[in-house]
């Protein structure tokens, strides 16, 4: 059967289980969108930029566990995905992203809309190929989606030349991938878990930190039970929030630098701490000298490269997150149940829970609600209780972002999703419509800034177009938030080109779009407002003006311990 490489393309997504594409068309996949006209099992999305395909396919893949896709043009198409791709690839996001390019006959000649985009892209992707024979096409994108999805996840880009997808050829159903120098090891080293559980039963005050590989491996469900099997309290990194139920009493909140006070101070008093899915970054550990002085830390992560990367660790463990909590849980199960007397897991942990639930009472998280004001973190408060904490919420960068994280307390993994490791502002609203693409019927939330939600506000035409029906709460306080707030605690106040004064009416702006917009100026009418507009059918806008000089807390000033927090 002689099938065009766009064809193929299209049968070999269909193969991986794909069922939604976010893209934008161009000259140089014209023939990949003819295609998909001509079939009607594979939804396409059509955003307005192509940042904004790569941050829904993005969150699509979270919210989904899935793989995301996202196919664009060559030229410009191309090189506008470079941020969505280096965010995913930093927060570890499966993404198969497809980018058109001229006929292999041009490349090199600086031809009309040309990049090399593999060679653009290289820092910043797992894997990336330009096909170069449409007899290839079948198997690298086979190839593509097992890099994708296997061992560490991350984003593979497949760079289309015009002619390569235009070609018929006979199609050959690809063999299983199998590649000699990618062998991701799952399975942990028995001895080493064993280790571990030794380490358990001997700490009087252990911490288990979960991060984005715990949900990215489906563990959540592991780390809780050997959370409540030995008494472990639980922090988490701002990728990991979700992992372990934030109503739990065993929760400690988020750690680093806009962590809560009892996480960072368990963190510079533990001494024990199971480190599972994490990459210890600079937000996380503060200064790395000062950074659990007392502790013997076990790391697990399937990325051997990670492991004392950041942080020297006692007890590396290199292995997928679920298998290697799952095997500790099971040597604790057959140690305690040899020898009851010598494996009491839970031993003596009194003194420590009291010591953290002492740092909860006397420093927990707070603000000063006005009655003329509103306080950005009322209206999280406020979210929260409103939609019982079983919405997704996605953010964008800055504030908003950590406010989102403080006061929404998330019970279930997959149900916060941002961009942690690259900070990209103007994620948000696309991820909300992967979010709502994979989940219609979850409530999808985007937590926004003034500034941030102007970054790709074009999106709201995706959302309006594709009647992908999600909520926008705008934090406004008319400034750059986050920056403005390093700008008064460390240069005197002078607010250097962070003032949003200047900026649209977003009620307005709303309906010019054909969403619906909510305007909320008092602290009285915040949750009144909340409520119409997460029951208001399609997609809303619910702007609040908040208090403009409202800063985050606690922080941890760069160069400082974790321990050493500003708190007010």
């Amino acid at each position: 059967m002689k099938l065009t490489g766009a064809q193929i393309l299209i049968k070999m997504i269909k193969a991986e289980g794909v069922d939604t594409i976010f893209g934008y068309p161009g000259g140089a996949v014209i023939d990949i969108y003819d295609a998909l006209e001509k079939q009607h099992d594979l939804r396409h999305i059509l955003v307005r930029h192509e940042q904004g395909a790569v941050h829904a396919a993005d969150a699509y893949a979270r919210a989904n566990k899935s793989v995301g896709v996202a196919l664009v043009t060559s030229g410009p198409g191309a090189t506008n995905t470079v941020t969505g791709i280096a965010s995913a690839h930093l927060d570890s996001i499966p993404l198969v992203v497809f980018t058109g390019q001229v006929p292999t006959g041009l490349i090199g000649n600086d031809a009309f809309q040309e990049v090399d985009i593999v060679g653009i892209t290289r820092p910043c992707t797992k894997h990336n190929y330009l096909v170069k024979n449409v007899d290839k096409l079948a198997s690298t994108i086979k190839e593509a989606f097992h890099l994708a999805k296997s061992g560490r996840p991350g984003p593979v880009l497949i760079d289309l030349p015009k002619d390569i997808v235009g070609t018929p050829v006979e199609f050959i159903e690809p063999k299983e991938v199998s590649l000699k120098s990618y062998k991701p090891n799952y399975k942990p080293n028995k001895k080493q878990l064993s280790k571990v559980v030794d380490l358990i039963k001997q700490a009087e005050r252990p911490v288990i930190f979960a991060g984005g590989g715990v949900i990215l491996s489906q563990a959540s469900e592991e780390v809780t039970r050997l959370a409540k099997t030995a008494d472990i309290p639980v922090t988490a990194s701002l990728m990991g929030l979700g992992a372990f139920p934030g109503s739990d009493p065993l929760w400690l909140g988020m750690l680093g630098m806009h962590g809560t006070y009892r996480a960072n101070m368990s963190i510079g008093h533990c001494d024990l701490m199971i480190a599972a899915g994490v990459r210890f970054d600079d937000r996380v550990t503060g200064n790395i000298e000062k950074f659990a002085p007392s502790a013997k830390i076990v790391q697990i992560d399937i990325d051997p490269t990670s492991i004392h990367k950041n942080i020297e660790v006692q007890c590396p463990i290199v292995g997928d997150c679920k298998t290697a909590l799952a095997g500790i849980l099971q040597l604790m199960k057959t140690k305690s149940s040899e020898n009851p007397e010598s494996y009491d897991f839970k031993g003596n942990r009194k003194k420590w829970l009291d010591q953290i639930q002492e740092w909860k009472d006397t420093t927990p998280l707070k603000y000063e609600q006005g009655s003329e004001v509103i306080k950005p973190q009322f209206v999280i408060e406020k979210l929260y209780e409103l939609t019982k904490g079983e919405a997704i919420i996605t953010t964008e960068v800055g504030q908003n972002q950590m406010w989102a994280a403080q006061y929404y307390h998330f019970d279930k993994p997959n149900h916060f999703i941002t961009s942690g490791g690259l900070g990209v502002m103007g994620f948000g609203l696309p991820a909300a419509i992967g979010a709502k693409a994979a989940c219609p019927d979850k409530l999808v939330v985007d937590v926004a800034g003034d500034g941030s939600i102007q970054m790709n506000i074009q999106e709201l035409m995706t959302a309006i177009e594709s009647k992908i029906d999600v909520k926008i709460v705008i934090l406004n306080n008319r400034y750059l938030g986050m920056v403005r707030q390093w700008q008064e605690l460390f240069y005197e106040k002078v607010y250097s080109s962070t003032s949003m004064e200047n900026a649209p009416d977003f009620v307005k702006l709303a309906q010019a779009y054909g969403a619906k917009g909510l305007r909320c100026t008092r602290p009285g009418d915040v949750e009144s407002v909340l409520s119409e507009g997460l029951k208001m059918d399609g997609t809303v806008i619910m702007e609040f003006v908040v208090d403009k000089e409202e800063s985050v807390y606690p922080m941890v000033p760069a160069g400082g311990a974790i321990t050493e927090m500003l708190l007010v």
